[in-house]
């Protein structure tokens, strides 16, 4: 008897990755091939980062996504080793599954192992890393805009004459194009001066870079700005901030947002007066959407980008949003992308 990879995926689904298995969707006959029978369709969502609460909510998306389709959803979570999930790629390949989300990682580990998913027939896109290769979309926040929305109020806020601190780690797909634009900013505004830069990835983030940002305010106490683009970068710098009595001195600029980054936000003399940033969540859902459309034999475009939202320390006051669910509920542009929405995708039920 001929065993398929599909059926040697099935026999192997009890020993590799945490899966989940949602219901069939709703009017499933009048959706396309495969979707017509989602309860065959296995897709894997293989992460490098995961701590915060910006992942959590982009997982969250992803799950919401796959129920919405009645897909079979894996999960396989590499935990910042790139090693480890270039072969949890590979697991994945070895599983059977029709689709995966590369979430994160290095373009150097997930590069070959992006191309051994695609020759095995299975459709690909990815978030956050280019993994180099034309026939796999790349899911995108729009890193460009983030951080333009973000130094736009700090220019507003503080003029075109500033010291910053700069957090930074260089080879992540999402900050590097961040720093391409605070390149710019500075060759625009000579008057910004960036006297340190920093950061780290090492786990507690925030914690981590609260060990360095410590550091960088002794040694420069005419720092008025601290650029962080990322939120846990954020909370590690306000941790560094609050503790050397700074707070009224130095202002944070991020990108990304959490109910707890709201709360940091919103305590009385915070310095984290603005971020940029979309929804975790329905970025989760525009990549099982996008891949979803290409297992579908439809194109979701090359970039698939979701567009952000400028969120301030006043705005957040002004309106008295306390949590992820007002910020959608007061922002609707924050709530939902029309991205990626075939006419026959089914979404998720908003509340």
């Amino acid at each position: 008897m001929k065993v398929s990879r599909r059926h040697l995926g099935r026999l192997a689904a009890g020993l590799l990755g945490a899966s989940m298995l949602w219901p069939a969707a709703a009017g499933a006959q009048d959706m396309p091939a495969p979707f017509d029978n989602p309860g065959d369709v296995e897709i894997a969502l293989v992460r490098y980062l995961s701590t915060g609460d910006f992942f959590q909510a982009y997982l969250s998306g992803v799950e919401a996504q796959a129920k919405a389709l009645g897909v079979n959803l894996r999960v396989f979570d590499s935990r910042q080793d790139a090693a480890l999930q270039a072969d949890m790629v590979d697991q994945a390949i070895a599983l059977g599954v029709d689709g995966i989300v590369i979430q994160h990682g290095l373009t150097e580990s997930m590069k070959e192992a992006a191309q051994r998913a695609v020759d095995a027939g299975i459709k690909v896109v990815a978030f956050d890393v280019n993994v180099e290769n034309e026939a796999i979309p790349q899911i995108e926040q729009s890193d460009r805009d983030l951080a333009r929305l973000a130094l736009e109020q700090a220019i507003k806020d503080n003029g075109e004459e500033w010291q910053a601190g700069y957090v930074y780690v260089a080879g992540i797909a999402p900050l590097d194009r961040r720093n391409e634009t605070w390149l710019e900013f500075k060759e625009k505004y000579p008057g910004i001066e960036e006297v340190a830069q920093f950061g780290t990835l090492d786990n507690p983030i925030a914690n981590s870079v609260a060990n360095q940002a410590r550091s960088v305010v002794t040694a420069n106490p005419g720092i008025q700005v601290m650029f962080a683009p990322y939120d846990e970068f954020a909370k590690g710098v306000k941790i560094a901030v609050d503790e050397a009595g700074l707070s009224e001195g130095v202002k944070i600029y991020s990108a990304d947002i959490s109910t707890a980054d709201i709360s940091a936000m919103r305590e009385p003399g915070s310095a984290w007066v603005a971020t940029a940033a979309t929804n975790p969540a329905v970025v989760g859902e525009v990549s099982v959407r996008a891949l979803a459309m290409l297992l579908a034999g439809e194109d979701p475009g090359r970039n698939v980008i979701v567009p952000p939202t400028l969120i301030t320390q006043q705005q957040l006051n002004d309106e008295d949003i306390k949590n992820m669910e007002e910020l959608s509920q007061k922002l609707p542009q924050f709530a939902h992308a029309d991205v990626a929405v075939p006419g026959w995708m089914p979404l998720p039920p908003r509340d």
